[in-house]
């Protein structure tokens, strides 16, 4: 997986440190839009370790989202210093067992088989009372996020976000550089060759699996508690496909592609309703012409 290069990472600070500097500018509203953008980045980010890095797509890691963002639900008002390993430790075993099943198959028998996994994950809080019902509900935040007062929540939650957001990058800025990360890229550009070779492709897809899973529970967790509400809808597969394009406006195979990507699409959702009431028009023509025009994503221009 590519990273950025020298010019793309003096951006990528920049663009960190404008965000980090919003509380002595922007409003409340916009940090809170900011806060959104950098949670679709986690979420994209993680998918793109199975998009990017070992060329696979997945449909039901909305679920593993949506597992992050239930477990602060089911644990209580819990320091996050316990419901941020739990969540992740949660997401990741529900993809440990999925992973292990789905990647019996291959290609779109693979992507179908994620769906329907995705799809049961969803129904099971959609239709049972586990998380609230399908309404859902409002969730206690943690004791030491409650004694932050209303008009320093949006400044919290930006500069907490932003520091998973980079820790979460960091990470795989490491992870890729692995013998383990390596390994992955060589699955992704020719599979039969690394199974001749030795590898244990099915035991390396299956740990990206878990992990990418194990970042989503983590992005969840964060969405749930910024918003502090939950529903069923964190689940659904719409969820994997916007993140998935993410990934496709910003650059498949890129490692910073999907942070560009989901800030990009969560300023093209912003701006398009005062261009037209049919914003899904104005959406969809923005994302076929970044498709057709920028095939390698945004990450792509100037490579």
């Amino acid at each position: 997986m590519k990273s950025a290069t020298s010019r793309g990472n003096t951006f990528l600070a920049l663009a960190g440190l404008a965000v980090a500097s919003m509380p002595f500018w922007a409003t409340a509203y916009h940090m809170q839009l900011a806060s959104t953008a950098l949670i679709l980045s986690m979420f994209a980010l993680s998918l793109q370790l199975l998009v990017g890095g070992a060329g696979l797509v997945s449909l039901a890691h909305a679920g593993f989202f949506g597992l992050g963002a239930y477990t602060i639900y089911l644990l209580g008002p819990v320091s996050i210093l316990i419901s941020l390993p739990v969540a992740a430790l949660t997401a990741g075993v529900a993809a440990l067992g999925i992973g292990a099943l789905a990647l019996r198959t291959s290609g779109f028998f693979f992507l179908m088989t994620t769906l329907a996994f995705g799809q049961m994950l969803f129904f099971l809080f959609h239709d049972t009372p586990l998380g609230g019902g399908l309404d859902g509900v409002f969730i206690q935040r943690p004791d030491t996020i409650w004694t932050i007062s209303k008009a320093q929540r949006p400044t919290v939650f930006l500069l907490l976000n932003l520091s998973v957001l980079a820790a979460m990058y960091a990470g795989l800025w490491l992870l890729m550089r692995t013998l383990f990360g390596r390994a992955l890229l060589g699955i992704r550009a020719n599979e039969h060759r690394m199974r001749a070779m030795g590898h244990p492709v099915q035991r390396l897809k299956l740990a990206a699996f878990t992990v990418a899973g194990m970042l989503a529970g983590i992005a969840g967790h964060m969405a749930a508690l910024t918003d502090a509400f939950i529903a069923p809808d964190l689940l659904g597969w719409h969820r994997s496909a916007e993140a998935l394009l993410a990934i496709l406006l910003g650059g498949i195979g890129f490692l910073h592609g999907p942070i560009l990507g989901a800030f990009a699409l969560t300023l093209l959702e912003e701006l398009s309703p005062l261009i037209t009431e049919r914003q899904r028009l104005v959406e969809g023509a923005v994302i076929l012409a970044a498709v057709l025009l920028l095939r390698r994503g945004l990450a792509g221009i100037g490579r």
